[in-house]
């Protein structure tokens, strides 16, 4: 069986995918992966499916040891990474031989990084899903030594690698209306965006509060409001006037206030951000999301034409002695293909 045995993990390492959907009205939330643009560009790498599962790593990773010769590609947060004890380059596809160690590290830009391998991961399927959701208690995190079961891969490309996203430091995330927006006053609205906020370091996969300067917001009707659905991506304000960004994992339904609903596209970025980073909101129109939510998924599905070679730097390379580096040189002065 083709695996990687686990020697050693960070916490809050779980195996995710896209998530689960058609389960909201029985109280569960889609869930999956917290980065979603981040599987869809290790599909990209590896040239496979994006509803495969992958490993997601929050702060650090850890060693994994193939059982067999392996292709991976690690995207999302950028991480420390070696291939026995050789550093391997971020958001691009590499091999990793059978006995060898994959170790992964702390994160440089970001929060969440994610471990892609060919074929994906292939543990148990619960309820048309392979993603851990921790708040309702599908899967567990992965510990040191399980053995995480690797599907089979059907391509043996290698070395490719996407340009980096600028989402790992925060910024602008667009928002549109929610169903309460229209109860906070005007002059609130234009504050709200007008406000730089900081990405708290209180967060998870449930919600992500959002600092500010200043007094906080609140609606007219507040205390009216019946529980009723929620979405990832909505923000709710608290009864402090705190701003909370829902995720993945958040409930399935709440009686706070919601200013905005942030859109999927954007929803990366507020993952990403990390404690302490800028992000401001901007409202466009619902009309306007469609659009911009369609393009981005257009781009999202394009990923695999924009994957290029990976350029190595031969100073890192430990086996430069194994290439060929001379094939289809030709002499500047003589040119046999000139002779008649």
């Amino acid at each position: 069986m083709t695996a990687l045995h686990v020697h050693q993990v960070g916490p809050g390492v779980a195996v995710q995918d896209l998530g689960r959907t058609g389960f909201l009205a029985k109280g569960l939330t889609r869930g999956g992966a917290a980065d979603r643009l981040a599987v869809y560009e290790g599909a990209a790498l590896l040239g496979q499916a994006a509803d495969l599962a992958v490993v997601e790593m929050v702060g650090t990773g850890g060693t994994f040891e193939a059982t067999a010769d392996v292709r991976i590609a690690l995207s999302g947060a950028e991480m420390t990474a070696q291939i026995d004890g050789a550093a391997v380059a971020w958001n691009a596809s590499h091999s990793v031989p059978a006995g060898s160690l994959l170790s992964i590290g702390p994160t440089r830009a970001g929060t969440y990084g994610y471990l892609n391998i060919g074929g994906g991961f292939e543990t148990d399927v619960m309820l048309g899903s392979r993603a851990t959701h921790q708040s309702c208690g599908l899967g567990t995190l992965i510990a040191a030594g399980d053995t995480l079961p690797v599907g089979q891969d059907t391509r043996t490309d290698i070395g490719l690698t996407l340009p980096r996203d600028t989402r790992f430091t925060g910024g602008t995330v667009r928002i549109v209306p929610s169903m309460q927006t229209d109860d906070f006053a005007p002059e609130t609205r234009a504050r709200f965006e007008q406000t730089t906020f900081r990405r708290d370091p209180r967060a998870n996969r449930q919600g992500i509060r959002m600092d500010s300067d200043g007094e906080g917001f609140s609606a007219a009707k507040a205390l009216g409001i019946v529980s009723e659905v929620i979405v990832p991506g909505d923000i709710q304000i608290t009864g402090d006037g705190t701003p909370f960004v829902l995720m993945a994992e958040s409930q399935t339904t709440g009686g706070y206030p919601r200013i905005g609903t942030v859109l999927p596209c954007d929803l990366p970025r507020v993952a990403q951000a990390p404690a302490g980073a800028s992000l401001q909101f901007q409202f466009v129109s619902l009309e306007e999301g469609a659009a911009i939510e369609a393009r981005a998924r257009a781009a999202w599905a394009a990923l695999p034409k924009a994957a290029t070679p990976l350029v190595r730097d031969p100073a890192t390379i430990q086996d430069l002695l194994s290439y060929q580096l001379v094939g289809g040189a030709i002499s500047a002065t003589d040119a046999p293909l000139d002779k008649g």
